[in-house]
């Protein structure tokens, strides 16, 4: 319509029987359009609930382990992570090293590579094996 007066853009909504909704208050002049408020704000709800419908959180899943574990504790593991990865949540792959394991690392590294080649279909690994004091660190979340 362009630029007309307030008691014009009043006159028009009402003579419609819809509303007079400021859009940007902050230019100059202020931009209105003539809309039903009510349905608007209906509208925008359901856009709102349907966003959160879909939406999805991912979590933070912890597995733990050791250097001296076990082949079959190994396998155990393996498959808990995998359940975690098949509901979407990712994995924190960590690996405790006490007293004197510290001086073996390349062990723990070694664990760590067959777990990740064993995983290789199934995830993408986010962060690469990685020494944090006396723990190494390896985060894996599922593919796309």
């Amino acid at each position: 319509m362009g630029i007309v007066s307030l008691t014009e853009a009043l006159a028009e909504a009402g003579k419609h029987g819809l509303d007079l909704v400021e859009v940007s208050p902050h230019s100059t002049p202020p931009v209105c359009k003539i809309m039903n408020y009510g349905k608007f704000r209906y509208q925008q709800s359901k856009k709102l609930q349907v966003a959160k419908k879909s939406q999805s959180t991912i979590q933070l899943k912890e597995i733990r382990i050791r250097p001296k574990t076990v082949e079959h504790d190994l396998q155990i593991k393996l498959k808990h992570i995998l359940k975690f990865l098949d509901q979407r949540n990712k994995v924190k792959i960590s690996m405790i090293f006490r007293g004197r394991e510290v001086a073996y690392t390349h062990v723990g590294m070694k664990i760590m590579e067959d777990i990740k080649n064993t995983l290789a279909d199934t995830c993408i690994v986010e962060q690469f094996p990685k020494m944090e004091g006396k723990n190494m660190t390896m985060v894996v979340a599922p593919k796309k």
